[in-house]
Parts: structure tokens; sequence; C-alpha cells
């Protein structure tokens, strides 16, 4: 599915003066499941659409551009936050009338799902039926960012923003994938073309404060997977210099509670990209047993 035709299937979700793009597989269906897709960073919803088709015929499929990315608005002066992140995704639930969901989220969206997690373990509103999490900075200890992620959370952030041009984008992002499993060009392409939408390419040294949110966050966050009650999922993909094996590790550590994990040894930061049929197969897997398992117990 190309950039152009991804567009054409969402909508607009017009909150607090902001636009914000997002995809529902079918609005009008009542008959299945919610699925809850929260994408990372710097990109955009239009990751999840390698596995888009085999989930929609399983779930009711939503997934937003969060605030600063994809086709969603880009202020320039605004303070991003993965807290008004979690706050836009309630909101547009809200507005759908869904009150239930399963979660699967990658990267920036890890954390976002982790705070969503929060205010449900609090007596929030929302219910996530289950949840599934791919690589991602779920623990700020783990998270080895890339120089260039560093380079923009300096004080030079913003100069460091303005050199960023495409040959660099493709290098950097390349870089973070399996070694036989990097973009084409034209992925590449498609996907540098949705970061220039309304100038989201020079936003990235505001985007990257999230690094600071998890770092103030970490306890409430971990605590938040530690005690989500319903079935937990880890697919990683075991290359990522970012957050492969050694955050697995980390995980089987600070998690003492259930959670299924996957890791795929050949596969780098984006799962869902590199190895789509692997990531729904494990995902619906997962879904499967946990449905028999709560049928045996009732």
């Amino acid at each position: 599915m190309q950039p152009q035709q991804w567009l054409s299937n969402g909508k607009i979700f017009d909150y607090q003066n902001h636009q914000l793009f997002y995809v529902d597989s079918n609005p009008s269906c009542r008959h299945k499941p919610v699925l809850l897709l929260i994408h990372g960073f710097p990109t955009s919803s239009y990751d999840w659409q390698k596995v888009w088709t085999q989930l929609t015929e399983h779930y009711r499929c939503i997934a937003m551009d969060m605030l600063g990315f994809g086709y969603s608005d880009k202020p320039k002066q605004h303070n991003y936050s993965i807290h008004q992140q979690a706050d836009l995704h309630e909101a547009l639930l809200q507005h759908l009338n869904i009150n239930k969901v399963h979660l699967l989220a990658h990267d920036y969206g890890d954390s976002v799902a982790q705070e969503l997690l929060a205010r449900a373990n609090n007596g929030g509103t929302t219910g996530y039926i289950s949840v599934c999490l791919l690589n991602g900075g779920l623990f700020p200890e783990t998270h080895q960012a890339r120089l260039v992620q560093k380079l923009l959370l300096s004080p030079i952030g913003s100069l460091i923003n303005k050199l960023i041009r495409y040959q660099q984008f493709c290098r950097s992002f390349s870089a973070i994938f399996g070694p036989e499993t990097k973009p084409s060009d034209r992925e590449l392409r498609d996907l540098w073309q949705i970061l220039q939408y309304k100038n989201g390419n020079r936003l990235l040294y505001k985007l990257i404060t999230y690094m600071y949110d998890r770092r103030k966050h970490r306890q409430r966050w971990i605590d938040a997977l530690n005690l989500y009650p319903g079935p937990l999922l880890l697919i990683n993909g075991s290359l990522d210099p970012v957050s492969g094996k050694h955050m697995v590790d980390r995980f089987r550590q600070l998690i003492d509670r259930a959670a299924d994990i996957i890791e795929l040894g050949k596969i780098g930061h984006y799962p869902h990209w590199e190895a789509p049929d692997h990531v729904v197969s494990a995902y619906l897997n997962f879904v499967e047993a946990e449905k028999k398992e709560h049928l045996m117990l009732s």
C-alpha cells in the first residue's frame, strides 16, 4: 500500500485545535474486537501497512498519527510529551465510543502504551484486553540512542535538525534494521515523503524530548507493566542496536509477572516492517491462546 492510498483511507479527528489523522479499518463493524495500533518515532501509522490487511481480517484496527507525526498537525511552537499523546488516544477512543481495546505498540508508541496502562491500572475508563509491545525503550537505561538522537536532544538539536537531509535519514534509518531486511529505496522515499508532510522533518529535535519523559516516569511505566492484569506479549527483533536483545534481558529482570516473549534473531528495530508475517502469526497465536485459557478458566 502506497502512502497516498493510506492517506485516502484515513479520516481527521479535530481535538483542541489540532487535526489528527487516523485510519479506522471498519467503523461500522460491531462484532470484531478493536485493536489500537500505536506507531513509533520518527515515523507514523503508515508503519502498520504491511500487517494491516491480515490484522483487519480479525480486528477493527485503528491507528492514529500522533501530534507532530505523519499526516497529523505538526505545530512548531509546542512542547510534545508522551502524556499528551496518551491523552489524544484516549480522546479518539472516546470520540469513537470505544472503551475496550487490544493494544499493539512500537518504539515511541510503547511509552504511550505504558502510560495508557498506568492510567487504566489506576481506575481509568478504558480497558485493555491484551497488550503486545514491539521493539522500544521500555527502560531508559537500556535504550541505546543513536548518535543523531543524542545530538537532536542536545542544546544544538535545532541546528542538527537543519542538517538532516534525505541521505542522512536513509543512512540512520537503515542502520537499525537487520542486515537482511533493510528497507528498499522506494520504501525509504515513501517514509521520507511522509516525514516531510507539514515540515515534520524539521521538528525532530522537539519530538525527541520523549527521552526525558522516559527517565522521569521510569518507575511509573515499569509498574504499569507489572500491575497490568491482562495478557502481555513482547515481540523483539534481536539485532536492533537501539532496543534489541539487551532490552529483552532487562525486561526479564524487571518484569516479574507472566509475559510471553518472542525473539526474532535476524530482525532489527522494525519487526512489523521487516518480518510482517512472523509478527502477525505470533500475535494471532498469542491472542488465540489467551482466549482458550480464559474459556477453560471461566
